[in-house]
């Protein structure tokens, strides 16, 4: 497998990178955003915009409306800091938000582990097999399901 070359960041390094990434697509990096970007990060699993907005509600003391977390989080998938899981509806924080490329998806059936990997030559495989049918792809989605390690 010819993997992407990128630096996994973690923690207060993760949301470092992830402000600087945001401030410089032109947006502001507020305390909401703030707070919603280290609850995903916080995750160990893909999360929806319900299990953010919960999370967020209970660390603020007052409800925070799920469409306020979509918003944002639509937001986070277009800076690259986060990455939807289209079959699960639901979110996790891009761990090196200073790469742009595509990913790749493995999904456990069983216990909802969500797996990234990196595979330049599978990704662009597809870009091109989508533009030698005249489909101009923008982002391409490779969701893989079945069964992880720990379930099989």
């Amino acid at each position: 497998m010819h993997a992407h070359d990128h630096h996994e960041h973690s923690g207060e390094a993760l949301s470092r990178v992830a402000e600087a990434t945001l401030v410089r697509s032109g947006e502001q990096w507020t305390a909401m955003r703030a707070r919603i970007f280290s609850v995903l990060a916080g995750f160990e699993k893909p999360a929806s915009a319900y299990d953010i907005a919960d999370a967020v509600s209970q660390a603020e003391g007052r409800r925070v409306a799920p469409n306020s977390v979509y918003r944002i989080l639509d937001l986070f998938v277009n800076a690259n800091l986060a990455r939807r899981v289209e079959s699960a509806n639901a979110y996790v924080a891009n761990a090196h938000p200073d790469c742009l490329h595509d990913c790749i998806f493995l999904v456990c059936d069983s216990c909802g582990q969500t797996t990234h990997i990196d595979d330049d030559s599978i990704t662009r495989t597809v870009r091109s097999a989508a533009s030698g049918a005249g489909f101009a792809p923008t982002r391409p989605v490779i969701e893989v399901r079945g069964k992880c390690a720990d379930c099989r």
